[in-house]
């Protein structure tokens, strides 16, 4: 059992590597429709990159180009960190492969900064298996590192950094901001420090949630660079160490998990129900008679993401997936399916108009 960085005595303050931060890969948002209602957009864009549920993440070091090799012990690092988030009972998988192919998360260690991709960015945007969607640029040993690890992957499972929450009501004295992280060992120029640090995310991307200081996703900062909470003039905000009360809640929301999770059967022209609230998820088994291909589709006013994944050998391996969120469309996969062999389909719902019904349906 991996023991929770929280219960340590070290905060997240480590000399070697205090002044040296995440930095995201700049993401524009994913278009909507045009004049989308403002509480559909809210709930499309706090789930958009969040997994379904149940899925497995497979992760994979790169060993090509040289600069992206680690070694053994930061590697381990990172293992035990995959360990602690899913220490958390979460419904999630995760699992190292060989094959980087065969990853949904890719990792390097290439020297200089760390960041990862956001969820599902890490799929939808990067499709060459042999490039990294997450990096680690300083050693991971020590406590600051092992938080790294810990932050890094929280984006992986498509959390966005605490401290740009506007419900935080952070104003930043910007020259400050601007010039520290204009400095070693960062060397940001303006528009990366304002994308990762002062720029305000989405409300819609948070739903509210307030404020946690102390979330594994939040930076310390150095007393100067926050205006308000005024306290923060005199001194540093330094977050406590490990994944906070609010880290963990938020995780087990979207990635509850199910001792014995209800899995329907899905047959051919018999639509199934689809009446759940925004946020939750219906799986079901599809089993098929006859090898052909197949469709599956919702029906209805709603915005979902529909994923379908096979059983191999006990391992459910994604196949194929369709996000129909802020679109006239309905979500839908055309596929072959062979006889004898099992299939999942996950639906999570975003968002749905009017009764809050609709259906999905195999044919």
């Amino acid at each position: 059992m991996v023991t929770n960085a929280k219960s340590s005595k070290h905060s997240r303050n480590d000399e070697d590597n205090e002044a040296r931060f995440c930095s995201l890969p700049v993401v524009p948002d994913r278009p909507l429709d045009a004049n989308i209602d403002p509480n559909r957009e809210s709930l499309i864009r706090y789930i958009e990159k969040k997994w379904v549920n149940h899925t497995v993440l497979h992760y994979n070091f790169l060993d090509a180009p040289d600069t992206w090799q680690g070694d053994e012990s930061q590697k381990q690092v990172v293992r035990e960190s995959f360990i602690e988030w899913k220490e958390l009972d979460i419904g999630l998988e995760f699992k190292e492969v060989s094959d980087s192919a065969d990853a949904e998360i890719r990792i390097a260690f290439e020297s200089g900064g760390s960041w990862s991709y956001v969820g599902r960015d890490a799929i939808d945007l990067i499709t060459d298996p042999n490039d990294r969607t997450m990096n680690f640029g300083w050693d991971l040993t020590t406590p600051y590192g092992r938080d790294t690890a810990l932050h890094e992957i929280g984006h992986a499972l498509g959390f966005p950094h605490e401290h740009q929450n506007p419900n935080a009501g952070i104003v930043w004295n910007e020259d400050a901001v601007y010039s520290y992280f204009g400095g070693p060992p960062n060397y940001w120029n303006r528009d990366k420090a304002f994308y990762n640090i002062i720029r305000k995310i989405s409300p819609a991307a948070v739903q509210g949630s307030q404020w946690d200081k102390d979330s594994i996703m939040h930076y310390q900062f150095s007393a100067g660079m926050i205006i308000i909470p005024e306290q923060y003039q005199d001194q540093p905000l330094i977050p406590a160490a490990g994944l906070s009360s609010f880290d963990i809640n938020e995780v087990k929301k979207f990635y509850p998990e199910e001792t014995e999770p209800q899995v329907p059967e899905l047959k051919p022209f018999l639509s199934q129900l689809i009446h759940i609230d925004p946020g939750e998820q219906l799986d079901f088994v599809i089993q098929p008679r006859v090898s052909r291909k197949y469709t599956m589709q919702t029906f209805g006013n709603l915005d979902t993401v529909m994923v379908l994944f096979e059983d191999a050998d006990g391992e459910q391996v994604y196949l194929s997936g369709d996000d129909d969120s802020g679109t006239n469309f309905n979500a839908r996969i055309e596929t072959r399916l062979i006889r004898g062999r099992t299939y999942y389909l996950r639906l999570r719902l975003y968002y749905t108009h009017g009764t809050g019904q609709g259906a999905v349906m195999l044919w």
